[in-house]
């Protein structure tokens, strides 16, 4: 297998920095992953070696604000000035721009992990057409009954002080909060997986564990309070396969509670083949988690399966 990293020029003109892994052979399909709040495309190396040896290329950027995409350690953090939600969802599209210069006529799936999930729902109605399938990693269909107060904090936080502040205050209402549940707990992010290994080695990144921006947060809380409107989901073509996995302990999607209401939603707005799977006690990592050879597993089986109807001609949609 190859692998690549290097920063890219997209069709808009921002940067981002993006990794590759190519099988030996002309691959079989391709997943585009948008990794999560506070990490990077570099932590899904090994779901893209375990994805190349069954012949699939990956590609997983950094999103703006984050890994070698910001810049610096120090610019972690903050999308920017120019549209906030607009400059992500611009970045996966122009990523994926590049890769269907790379990989023609190549099945194209899309992979988001958390908040790359909640960014990959908003892409799905917009851009879902000519995508072979879509994954949502830890997503769900509601941010909580106080998505509406956070995200007025967020704004006032982003008056006072600017959209680039780095917000204590959103750090303490989640991720802290989320860790709280899990007590005793030995680290601050005990909440992302129950292997102590992985937890430590997201710690020790000095690419995770960052402190978003209040401009940021406001943004994603924004953009919470229309991902399951109908007039919006009824755009997403109804013949993509989806697949929702999440872990029936984490907190990010209320214990997969918010995966199934999710997965309702898109049924509901006519789409026709969506998948969903809860892996019991896992936390919110699936791929970083005790289970993620199981996890792996399954992902392999939906894509292969995916793709092995689309090229008998059947619709990819279609039970394997």
């Amino acid at each position: 297998m190859n692998s690549t990293a290097k920063m890219q020029t997209l069709p808009d003109g921002q940067t981002a920095w993006l990794r590759s892994w190519e099988p030996e052979q002309r691959p079989r399909g391709v997943v585009q992953i948008i990794h999560g709040m506070a990490e990077h495309g570099a932590r899904y190396a090994r779901l893209a070696h375990a994805l190349n040896a069954k012949g699939f290329a990956v590609y997983a950027q950094d999103l703006p604000g984050h890994g070698h995409s910001a810049g610096s350690v120090a610019a972690l953090g903050h999308f920017g000035t120019r549209g906030e939600w607009r400059l992500p969802l611009a970045a996966i599209n122009g990523v994926r721009a590049l890769i269907e210069q790379e990989q023609p006529g190549i099945p194209l799936f899309l992979l988001g992990h958390s908040m790359g999930s909640f960014l990959a729902q908003h892409y799905l109605v917009e851009h879902g057409e000519g995508l072979a399938g879509a994954i949502l990693s830890a997503s769900s269909a509601t941010m909580g009954p106080l998505r509406g107060l956070g995200e007025r904090l967020m704004r006032l936080e982003a008056r006072l002080f600017g959209a680039g502040h780095r917000s204590a205050l959103a750090e303490a209402l989640t991720f802290k909060d989320f860790n709280r549940r899990f007590r005793p707990t030995r680290t601050g992010s005990d909440w992302l997986s129950r292997d102590p290994a992985e937890v430590d080695a997201y710690v020790a990144d000095p690419y995770c564990g960052f402190r978003c921006s209040a401009g940021l947060w406001a943004e994603l809380l924004r953009a919470g309070a229309v991902l399951t409107e109908p007039a919006r989901l009824v755009r997403v073509p109804k013949n993509l396969p989806l697949l929702l996995i999440a872990g029936s302990a984490d907190p990010v999607c209320q214990g997969g509670r918010g995966s199934h209401l999710l997965a309702k939603a898109y049924r509901d707005a006519g789409l026709e083949f969506v998948e969903i799977e809860v892996y019991p006690e896992a936390r919110h990592e699936l791929l970083n988690e005790t289970c993620r050879e199981q996890v792996t597993q399954d992902l392999l089986e939906w894509l292969l399966g995916r793709v092995a109807l689309s090229q008998v001609g059947i619709d990819p949609g279609a039970p394997a």
